[in-house]
């Protein structure tokens, strides 16, 4: 276990823990340092951080996961030390949550075409007022038999290309980069290999102002944690990671559960006081 994790969602997005049990899970596990990072979405990040303050060891970096699309499927783009009190960066959210509550009852009508009968109304019981996610559809399928796993929902109907899959409004990644980075923050490429084309993607958004590349990530073997480590070193770019954890699944990376060098932590919070020096954690 490490000593960080930078990637963690909370049930502010998709994922199981409120943000006060992620920050009490973290602290139970003797983390340093941990970024809440909800799926286009930063309501978790002021209770997080207030829970925080009992455990003065554990410091929270306040982030996000922008998702954006492209012509072969979608790219995730993660911004750590946002100001998430900036008006324009909350009204761009804003405009992905609906995109979401959009997106999601689109999805249930083509489930429906398929005879996966699942009723909108229990995905918005499960989301609980977060922003709804596949996550939250794939919960209401499963819970009424139509699949075993949150992986088949994925594979077979909910994934890119599938049968109800529904694109979001678009987003490039480099207009993400641009957004985080008027939100003071700083941008990093997330879980890279799931590109088609991980060298190609990092050189454009390192253009447009990218400072890291998510390298120690949940699953990722030696070969290809040192793989991505050549790459960020030829762009100059921070290697940074996380387990990227949801708590839906048993089988999933835990918080905490990834090697994850201190030293990627401290480039970053250094980087992010060279660009605010009044930065507090």
């Amino acid at each position: 276990m490490g000593q960080a994790d930078l990637h963690i969602h909370s049930t502010a997005s998709d994922g199981k823990l409120t943000p006060t049990d992620v920050v009490l899970e973290a602290a139970r596990r003797g983390l340093s340092f941990i970024a809440l990072t909800d799926h286009d979405n930063i309501d978790g990040i002021a209770s997080a951080q207030a829970t925080a303050r009992a455990f003065p060891g554990l410091k929270i970096i306040p982030g996000v996961e922008i998702s954006t699309d492209v012509a072969e499927g979608e790219v995730h783009v993660l911004g750590y030390f946002i100001d998430y009190t900036d008006p324009e960066f909350n009204a761009a959210l804003d405009g992905f949550k609906n995109s979401r509550l959009q997106r999601g009852e689109k999805m249930v009508a083509k489930l429906r075409k398929l005879g996966i009968n699942i009723d909108w109304q229990r995905v918005k019981e499960i989301a609980g007022g977060s922003t709804i996610g596949r996550p939250h559809i794939a919960q209401a399928m499963l819970e009424k038999g139509y699949i075993t796993s949150f992986k088949e929902a994925f594979n077979e109907y909910l994934g890119h290309g599938r049968p109800a899959y529904v694109e979001r409004d678009k987003m490039t990644p480099k207009e993400a980069v641009e957004l985080i980075i008027k939100a003071k923050g700083l941008p990093v490429l997330a879980h890279p290999l799931t590109l088609p084309d991980p060298e190609a993607m990092t050189a454009e958004l390192k253009g447009a102002g990218l400072v890291g590349l998510e390298t120690y990530y949940n699953g990722y073997t030696t070969e290809e944690i040192n793989r991505l480590l050549t790459l960020a070193d030829k762009h100059e770019l921070i290697a940074t990671g996380g387990s990227d954890y949801h708590g839906i699944d048993d089988t999933e990376t835990g918080i905490g559960d990834i090697d994850l060098p201190l030293e990627a932590v401290e480039k970053l919070i250094a980087l992010a006081k060279q660009k605010n020096p009044k930065l507090t954690l």
